[in-house]
């Protein structure tokens, strides 16, 4: 079942669409050049943003933090957009009934 990266941290106001485009351009590049497996992304009544990023291993995932940034653009727009960042949570799944968004569409064909 891989490995699991629970990631929070409060946008400033009125930095909320740049910070979701760059989360969600960052998990692309990611996605195809570090062997991550997706990751959604949450926001909390009390206004808290979490990631849930899934990857093959944490082996991956560690190479993935030793290497420089993506891309260093996407990095500083994510980076300018965070209010505070709190500890990420690393998670090893135990049992695994999430569908994901894509995969009702793949049932289907």
């Amino acid at each position: 079942m891989g490995f699991c990266v629970l990631y929070r941290w409060k946008i400033r106001p009125g930095l909320e669409a740049q910070s979701i485009a760059a989360w969600e351009r960052a998990t692309q590049l990611i996605m195809q050049y570090r062997g991550g497996l997706g990751s959604r992304l949450h926001k909390a009544e009390d206004g808290t943003w979490y990631a849930y990023a899934q990857w093959p291993s944490k082996d991956v995932w560690q190479a993935h933090r030793a290497a420089a940034p993506i891309d260093p653009d996407i990095a500083r727009l994510m980076r300018e957009a965070e209010e505070t960042e709190f500890p990420h949570v690393c998670l090893t799944p135990v049992a695994d009934f999430l569908l994901c968004s894509n995969c009702q569409q793949q049932i289907r064909r």
